[in-house]
């Protein structure tokens, strides 16, 4: 399995590589659409097809990493992807975050596999982690983002947990909460995951008694703590213990902070886009991809349910997909399906290989058009 892991890596990095160079001749005009790209990318004597994958939130995590929470509404991002940036990264902090995603990234397939073979075949597992790593969107994993690290922690929190190892998951748990607020969601999953394992009789424990069953699920109320910290943090700097939410609004996604937005009124406001944004609009097609990305990530992870993958994992995906809409935009939706692991889990399992062989060409063929376009400027997630 290392060898297959590597070898696809490999060829997944030098692709997406070879898409950003390409991306440079063939898209010359750069999108331009997000702010300090000169000073903290262009600047960074790396060529073009290297720092374009610091674009968009790349620049404000360099930011946090080079100078703490000093720019005004970079709240919204998380610090432990930062942090981590900021003592790894040798002072620089472009080069730093590429090589972090990736080192992580490579860690989180790695745990992925492991976590897959407990209840998969390995065939089955090969194409799973195809699936998972020529996604449309899975450039996101080796750029200036925290998509590699969360996954860490994620797939380690439910690999301890399938091991009976309460206190790992909630560990892990915890540090996923402290790279993004989806983390904390790992909390219901893995008590769900706990309840089947209790009434499954699976848990093995050496003290047997009834009460050590009934409280072994403790160590997972560990799994906020990292939300926690950092909300404390915001109040006592800033005067504002949810600053992470308030501040959304101010990166020009549409969110909105102060109410929550049900989902129905979200899907009325996209066919609005639709009727009246021409098709000539890039922000036409924006919206497209985000509302498919909606509902091609609903309909896996519903068949994801009668094939039988782990419930607690469908759980976890479906509060890492559904709560972003909450702030009335499906942005970035394209973005946060790429943790709702068990869409991946669903692709694999078809049947057929020569489907299978047909929707990996789909994937590769939108992660070649997603990739060049991001690596040129424009928004795509």
């Amino acid at each position: 399995m290392w060898y297959f892991l590597l070898i696809i890596l490999g060829i997944w990095r030098i692709f997406l590589l070879s898409l950003s160079y390409f991306g440079s001749i063939i898209i010359p005009i750069f999108g331009d659409r997000f702010p300090y790209w000169r000073e903290l990318l262009a600047s960074s004597n790396l060529p073009p097809w290297i720092w374009s994958f610091g674009n968009f939130d790349g620049v404000h995590y360099i930011t946090i990493a080079k100078s703490g929470y000093s720019a005004q509404f970079t709240q919204a991002f998380f610090p432990l992807y930062p942090i981590l940036m900021h003592f790894f990264s040798f002072g620089n902090y472009l080069s730093g975050g590429i090589l972090i995603s990736n080192l992580f990234l490579l860690l989180a397939v790695y745990l992925f596999s492991k976590l897959l073979l407990i209840d998969y075949g390995s065939h089955d597992v090969k194409w799973i982690l195809l699936f998972f790593l020529f996604y449309p969107f899975s450039f996101f994993f080796g750029s200036v983002y925290n998509e590699s690290l969360f996954l860490v922690f994620v797939f380690s929190s439910f690999y301890f947990a399938r091991k009976h190892n309460w206190l790992g998951a909630g560990i892990m748990g915890a540090l996923a909460s402290a790279t993004r607020l989806v983390g904390v969601f790992l909390l219901p999953a893995l008590i769900w995951e706990w309840c089947v394992q209790i009434k499954n009789q699976k848990l093995k424990i050496k003290n047997t008694s009834k009460n050590s069953k009934i409280f072994s699920f403790i160590p997972l109320l560990i799994i906020p703590v990292g939300l926690l910290i950092y909300m404390i943090f915001l109040q006592f700097k800033f005067g504002d213990w949810l600053y992470f939410i308030h501040a959304q609004p101010y990166f020009g996604a549409s969110r909105t902070a102060g109410e929550i937005i049900l989902l129905p009124q979200v899907i009325i406001r996209y066919f609005k886009m639709f009727v009246t944004v021409s098709p000539k609009n890039y922000d036409f097609w924006v919206a497209v991809w985000e509302f498919l990305s909606l509902v091609i990530s609903s309909g896996l992870l519903v068949i994801s349910y009668f094939r039988k993958v782990r419930l607690s994992y469908i759980i976890f995906s479906i509060f890492a997909i559904f709560t972003p809409t909450l702030t009335g935009t499906l942005s970035s939706l394209p973005r946060y399906t790429l943790v709702a692991f068990p869409i991946f889990i669903s692709l694999g399992m078809i049947k057929s290989e020569w489907l299978k062989g047909i929707f990996i060409v789909i994937s590769i063929l939108l992660l070649f058009l997603f990739t060049m376009l991001f690596t040129r400027g424009y928004w795509v997630s």
